[in-house]
C-alpha cells in the first residue's frame, strides 16, 4: 500500500487567496482540513498497530521451539 501524506490531500491557499475567502468559507476549510488530519491519524495508527501484531507474530513463530525438539 502507497502511503498518503497530508499534503497529498490538503488544500493550500496563498495569502492573497486567503483573504477573498469569507468568514464561512475559512471555517469550513479548517474543519475540512481537522477532520482530513484526524482521519490520517487514525490510518497511520491502525497501520502501526497491525504492524506490532505481525512483528509480534514473527517474533514468536522464530522463537518457538518445535515439539520434535523438547
Amino acid at each position: 500500500m502507497d502511503s498518503v501524506a497530508f499534503e497529498d490531500v490538503s488544500v493550500s491557499f496563498s495569502q492573497e487567496e486567503w483573504a477573498l475567502l469569507a468568514p464561512s468559507q475559512k471555517k469550513l476549510y479548517r474543519d475540512v482540513m481537522q477532520e482530513t488530519f484526524k482521519n490520517l491519524a487514525s490510518i497511520e495508527a491502525i497501520r502501526e498497530r497491525d504492524s506490532v501484531k505481525v512483528k509480534r507474530v514473527v517474533n514468536v513463530q522464530k522463537t518457538s521451539v518445535p515439539i520434535s525438539a523438547r
